[in-house]
């Protein structure tokens, strides 16, 4: 089991996380415009707040274990999760599906959206990890690199198969097995995130962009081309494009994107790296392609008809927000319970209809097609089979590649 080390950041990892605040992916909610990033500072600054010596992981083996589970005698989960990333009902006030699971099995969800940023809840829960202790959560959801950290360090819990048959069934095959938990051992997940080229028909005014050569190479497109402040994204959609695989590559390969990129910088191609911020700039034309969020270009073409997206012929990069139980929870057959009926299509159709994102549950298009024939057919909520089959996941790093790719990355984009 990987030992956990204090993050002490370097200069590349804090300009990192305060780009998330300003501009990533922390900066807006999964549906609406802004994602709270207060307290952001002091999150950055309390990452190295304990310590400088080695803590061991809470635990003897990799994925610990609550001393007892109370979820036969306490009726309740706590459920912790990202703002405006679950359904509401029309007073804003309830979430049908969680008040179905409620009246179906008795067991009250206490559901919180206190997840603004991976980095920044990161430092709110670990020292009762790294101390043993119940973090007050049954639940929690992770981007997928964060959740591959806390795997490792063994703060999570391995799941019980016998209490997640539908998870385990109509979980889609695109997301059956990733680098960092291999057959789904310990998590399972929330929601899709497909990263896709975007473009403005009427910006573009008859040249065709199908690919990144294309916002790189084609100098009609010069300063009006957008890539993401997400290192893994914009990096991985150029490894696919240059033939390598986001899986599988080098520190060399890595290199060959940034140098690429850094040329596309210094002629002027690529006009700025943004979070969501684009699509305000996509929508009035200032950029005329993009690297974009699925999610965002879903309601951006449903308020615009200028705004298209195009799935590379080299493919797309794909990640997922993850359900995990940390260590010491008091109710994991309750969370698991939870997380079981999120994976029947019907409810999973209710949440895709309102948030947008991919569904990882297979199924799900005839129940979707009852409340939204249109998200039902949208292939950036669910996949068909092509394109699902061109998705590509990006590899999970070493601490040490981490910290120089983030360098390297935001030497490029001058944060």
């Amino acid at each position: 089991m990987e030992q956990y080390e204090p993050d002490r950041l370097t200069s590349a990892q804090v300009a990192a996380v305060r780009r998330s605040f300003r501009s990533g992916r922390a900066a807006l909610t999964r549906r609406s415009l802004l994602r709270a990033s207060a307290g952001g500072v002091l999150a950055v600054g309390g990452l190295g707040a304990l310590s400088a010596c080695g803590i061991p992981p809470a635990g003897k083996t990799q994925g610990g274990t609550s001393t007892q589970d109370f979820s036969a005698k306490e009726k309740v989960v706590n459920f912790s999760n990202w703002p405006e990333y679950i359904d509401v009902d029309d007073s804003g006030k309830h979430h049908p599906t969680l008040d179905t699971f409620a009246r179906r099995t008795g067991i009250k969800v206490k559901y919180t959206e206190d997840i603004n940023d991976n980095n920044e809840f990161f430092g709110k829960i670990k020292p009762q990890l790294a101390a043993g202790q119940d973090t007050g959560r049954d639940l929690i959801v992770l981007t997928d690199w964060l959740a591959a950290r806390l795997i490792r360090l063994g703060w999570v819990q391995k799941l019980d198969p016998s209490h997640l048959p539908h998870a385990f069934a109509n979980l889609s095959a695109q997301f059956r097995s990733p680098d960092w938990d291999p057959g789904r051992a310990y998590s399972y997940p929330w929601q899709g995130i497909s990263t896709v080229i975007a473009f403005n028909k009427k910006a573009l005014d008859g040249v065709e962009v199908r690919s990144v050569s294309d916002l790189l190479d084609n100098p009609k497109l010069k300063g009006r081309v957008g890539f993401l402040s997400e290192m893994r994204d914009s990096i991985g959609m150029t490894l696919l494009d240059m033939g390598k695989d986001p899986a599988k590559f080098t520190d060399d390969d890595f290199d060959a994107v940034i140098a690429r990129l850094q040329k596309a910088v210094d002629k002027g191609q690529i006009r700025r790296f943004t979070g969501n911020d684009y699509t305000s700039d996509l929508t009035k034309g200032d950029l005329a392609a993009c690297v974009a969020w699925g999610g965002d270009i879903v309601q951006l073409k449903a308020d615009s008809p200028d705004v298209d997206y195009v799935i590379p012929d080299s493919g797309y990069m794909t990640s997922t927000d993850n359900l995990l139980i940390p260590n010491k929870a008091r109710h994991k057959t309750n969370a698991e319970r939870l997380i079981d009926f999120y994976y029947e299509p019907e409810q999973a159709a209710a949440l895709a209809a309102y948030i947008n994102y991919v569904s990882p549950v297979d199924g799900v298009k005839d129940y979707l097609a009852k409340i939204d024939k249109s998200a039902a057919n949208n292939p950036l909520i669910i996949p068909d089979k092509a394109m699902a089959a061109k998705s590509h996941a990006f590899r999970s790093l070493t601490q040490k590649e981490e910290t120089a790719y983030e360098a390297k990355f935001a030497k490029l984009t001058g944060a």
